[in-house]
């Protein structure tokens, strides 16, 4: 009887709320105060999360990196908390002795969170305290005390009593996400800190300001979706109902909502970068994929960390001269580099796997191991010889970019000197061959001149695995639009290209940029010959986008244009697996 009392009070409570759609509302991960061995936070940031839409957890207060790594991984959206002062050695300071407030545990539980959350590119609010962990974890400075150190006279900040009330107003900056949020420049706000943002950090900007000049928000929009405000929203919007800041708890839920569905599209599809020169390290560095490394912008980790399935990584070689010992060593040292990355699949076998076609590629997926195909970058490798072509394919490479920098015995390049006025005829050969074993044509860094006769000569759909669009940035390596036309009309595909100096000219360039190319593309020919290729480890690497764990952004930014994701699964992969897929099949059949 107690137990269908109980059952009955549940059913009538949860059928009497609004219910949200289950699966569909985004998970907001919360930081927690630490008091006398209890994590605790004020109801006010979870009704004002659950009012925006959100479903709010609180992570517990903990070290442990693994498991903080798995919560990170369920969420959505981080915000970070109001809570006790920041401790000055974190931005190379002598914390004052008149702070009493300072918990180390606290100060490193929010550091971790916060790096684990931007390793996955999670979009963060930062309130208070939050606001200065963001922006001392990036590179600026806060005021450890605003009485004593702030330069001018300066209104009160730490006001105690009636936390839900404005006690003064600030100006937001027009060109900003906040204005967009508000929709007007001044606004009242709540006040209780005594610490204050000093210098921005890197990458983010002071869009609010009190009208003594102390710093009352930072972006790092659009390159990160981080927000720092220095007043207490939440408290404004649950308990006095104010309609600014219930506004911008539903932005960041939507922006929450867009990450969510950004991941949802990656784990249903295959994603894949087409270009990255990674084996480039094998000889500088001493790295092993299998861990994360700063100095790469590739490994598995950061596979991992964004959702990115597969990489083709190329090893490249520089175009040296045409002497039978030159042709040789590049040969030997192709050969040597395939080997170091075979071996290095293999030391983490349980993690990754050598994948041949997108079949492989599928099993790797369903096995959560990251699928690597193997490529070669220059021609110059294969020497004069079409036997190194076979070898090239039963060591496991998937296609060949003809050329690099500098014309060499196969084609004129896209940049210096023409030699060959496009294919020679030994090129001609090698297109042949590389028809008949299956492997792919990559145009990449090939002169205009060798594009039109490599689609003239070859029988097979040819890629460009990193090129760029030059109606949008006039660059030799970029592809007019009138080899866009003919290589979608031959069922290619290019696969945009993440260096700033292919995408725009004088500044550096987003992910937004990136996008831009994509969406030419795709409104000149359609989405059916668009993707990406990185060439990070070998100079790519934009603002918003500068590993793999990043490329998740891309997503993003398509998700906010309106792209579904019948289309985006096309931009991340499928469009180059149709390639892939036909010129191995037509192989298969001769």
């Amino acid at each position: 009887m107690y137990g269908r009392s109980i059952h009955r009070f549940l059913k009538a409570t949860l059928f009497s709320m609004p219910r949200m759609q289950q699966g569909n509302n985004p998970v907001i991960g919360l930081s927690v105060n630490i008091s006398e061995e209890n994590s605790k936070l004020h109801e006010a940031y979870i009704r004002s999360v659950i009012d925006a839409g959100g479903i709010p957890i609180l992570i517990p207060a903990t070290l442990d990196s693994d498991v903080l790594s798995g919560i990170i991984e369920n969420i959505d959206g981080l915000i970070l908390t109001g809570g006790a002062d920041v401790d000055g050695r974190y931005f190379g300071e002598e914390t004052l002795t008149e702070l009493t407030d300072v918990d180390p545990f606290r100060d490193a539980y929010d550091f971790l969170l916060l790096r684990l959350a931007d390793d996955r590119q999670i979009p963060v609010l930062g309130i208070c305290r939050g606001a200065q962990v963001i922006n001392i974890a990036f590179g600026g400075t806060i005021w450890q005390d605003i009485d004593s150190q702030y330069p001018s006279e300066a209104i009160e900040h730490k006001i105690l009593t009636s936390r839900e009330k404005p006690v003064h107003s600030i100006e937001v900056e027009k060109n900003s996400v906040l204005y967009s949020i508000f929709g007007k420049t001044t606004l009242s706000v709540n006040s209780r800190h005594h610490q204050a943002i000093k210098k921005s950090a890197d990458g983010f900007r002071a869009t609010a300001f009190s009208s003594d000049g102390i710093i009352e928000a930072i972006e790092g929009y659009p390159c990160k979706r981080i927000i720092g405000v220095q007043w207490h929203p939440e408290n404004m919007a649950s308990e006095d109902d104010n309609e600014d800041m219930k506004s911008l708890f539903n932005f960041f839920v939507k922006e929450a909502g867009l990450y969510r569905k950004a991941k949802e599209v990656h784990d249903r599809n295959l994603t894949v970068d087409s270009h990255c020169d990674t084996p480039m390290l094998f000889e500088n560095h001493t790295i092993n994929i299998g861990r994360r490394d700063l100095a790469a912008q590739v490994d598995l980790p950061k596979m991992y960390e964004g959702k990115l399935d597969a990489v083709f990584i190329a090893v490249y070689l520089p175009q040296g001269d045409c002497s039978h010992d030159s042709y040789l060593e590049a040969t030997n040292k192709a050969f040597a580099l395939l080997e170091e990355t075979i071996r290095q699949i293999n030391h983490n076998i349980q993690y990754t796997g050598l994948a041949r076609s997108f079949i492989e590629a599928d099993i790797l997926k369903k096995e959560n191991r990251k699928a690597i195909f193997l490529a070669v970058e220059n021609g110059y490798a294969i020497g004069q010889y079409l036997a190194n072509i076979e070898k090239f394919k039963n060591t496991g490479v998937t296609y060949i970019t003809l050329c690099h920098n500098g014309a060499n015995i196969i084609c004129d390049s896209a940049s210096g000197s023409p030699v060959h006025g496009g294919l020679s005829n030994f090129g001609r050969e090698v297109v042949r061959e590389m028809n008949r074993l299956g492997l792919i044509i990559d145009l990449s860094h090939s002169a205009e001149s060798t594009f039109y006769d490599v689609l003239q000569a070859s029988s097979t759909p040819v890629i460009c695995s990193h090129s760029s669009v030059r109606s949008l940035c006039d660059h030799p390596r970029n592809l007019t639009d009138d080899q866009i036309k003919l290589l979608a009309s031959k069922e290619g595909v290019i696969q945009i290209c993440l260096y700033s100096g292919f995408l725009v000219k004088d500044r550096n360039a987003t992910a937004q940029d990136a996008v831009d190319h994509i969406e030419y593309v795709i409104k000149l020919v359609g989405p059916d010959h668009v993707g990406i290729g990185s060439d990070f480890d070998g100079g790519g690497g934009i603002n918003g986008c500068n590993g793999s764990n990043e490329i998740i952004n891309i997503t993003v930014e398509l998700l906010r244009r309106g792209y579904r994701e019948t289309d985006i699964a096309k931009i991340l992969g499928g469009n180059l697996r149709r390639v892939v897929d036909k010129v191995q099949r037509q192989a298969e059949l001769n």
